[in-house]
C-alpha cells in the first residue's frame, strides 16, 4: 500500500510521518534504541487506558487508531501508517493511553521504552522539535477537520471523508477506486461524528446511485464526480 500525501496549508502538516521529519542519522540512532515487533492484521499494538511503558515506529503496514466513549460509541481518529509514531502524548505525559491501534495488514514497529525515548530527546534536542511540530500540526488538523465538518451534514461529510480515503488509501480497479483499508460502517461513522444506523442509510443511497459498490469490509468509489459534487468541493478533511 502506498504512502501519499495530500498538501498542507504549508511546509509540513500532519500528514507528513514522524520519521520522515528527521535527518536520516536521527532517524537511524531512534530505531536503533528500540526492537523490532511484527503485528498480523487486527492485532492491538496499544490499547486504550492502557499504562503507557513505550512509544511505538511504524516501518511497514497501517493501521488505525479509535477511541471509545463510556458509552460504547467508537470513533475513528485517524489512520497512521509507515513513518508515524503512535503512543508518544502518553508516553511523555504519563498518562494512560487516550486510544486504541490496530493493525490494518501486517505490521512492522520499533518499539522504543519511554526512558530510552525520553532520554534520547535530551540529547537530540532537534528531534524534540520535531515532535513539538508533529504534535502541533496534528493539533491544528484537527481544529481545522472540526471546523470544516461543523458546516456539512452528514452526507457531505461522508463524501469529503470518502474522497480523502481513496486519495490517500485508493486503489485502482476495474470497477472503481477501492479503499485498501479494512472500516466497519462503525468506524466511518465515528469519523464523520454520526451514528452508525446514519452512515448506513447514506451508504445505502450511494449504492443505489451507483456511486460506490459496498462488500464485506469493502468499498469502492465508482463515481468520485458525484462525491466530489456532494462534498461541494470542500477541502478533504484533515488527520487521515
Amino acid at each position: 500500500m502506498a504512502l501519499e500525501h495530500l498538501p498542507g496549508d504549508g511546509g509540513l502538516d500532519d500528514r507528513v510521518p514522524f520519521l520522515a521529519r528527521l535527518e536520516n542519522e536521527d532517524g537511524t540512532a531512534l530505531r536503533a534504541l528500540g526492537r523490532e515487533l511484527s503485528f498480523a492484521p487486527r492485532d492491538t499494538l496499544i490499547h486504550q487506558h492502557e499504562p503507557s511503558s513505550h512509544i511505538l515506529l511504524i516501518l511497514r503496514g497501517w493501521t488505525k487508531v479509535t477511541a471509545s466513549a463510556a458509552n460504547g460509541y467508537e470513533a475513528l481518529l485517524a489512520l497512521r501508517g509507515p513513518g508515524d509514531i503512535i503512543g508518544e502524548s502518553a508516553g511523555l505525559t504519563g498518562r494512560p493511553r487516550a486510544a486504541t491501534v490496530t493493525a490494518l495488514e501486517p505490521v512492522l514497529a520499533v518499539a522504543v521504552e519511554l526512558e530510552r525515548f525520553r532520554e534520547f530527546l535530551g540529547r537530540c534536542p532537534a528531534v524534540m522539535f520535531q515532535l513539538l511540530a508533529l504534535t502541533s500540526d496534528r493539533s491544528r488538523a484537527g481544529d481545522r477537520r472540526r471546523l470544516e465538518f461543523a458546516s456539512l451534514s452528514v452526507r457531505e461529510r461522508l463524501a469529503v471523508l470518502l474522497l480523502d480515503l481513496a486519495r490517500t488509501h485508493g486503489r485502482r480497479t476495474e470497477e472503481g477506486m477501492e479503499i485498501a483499508v479494512a472500516l466497519s460502517k462503525q468506524e466511518l461513522a465515528g469519523a464523520v461524528s454520526a451514528s452508525r444506523e446514519m452512515v448506513q442509510r447514506q451508504l445505502k443511497e450511494f449504492r443505489e446511485r451507483g456511486i460506490v459498490s459496498t462488500g464485506r469490509r469493502a468499498l469502492v468509489i465508482v463515481r468520485p464526480d458525484v462525491l466530489r459534487r456532494i462534498a461541494r468541493s470542500q477541502p478533504p478533511p484533515a488527520g487521515f
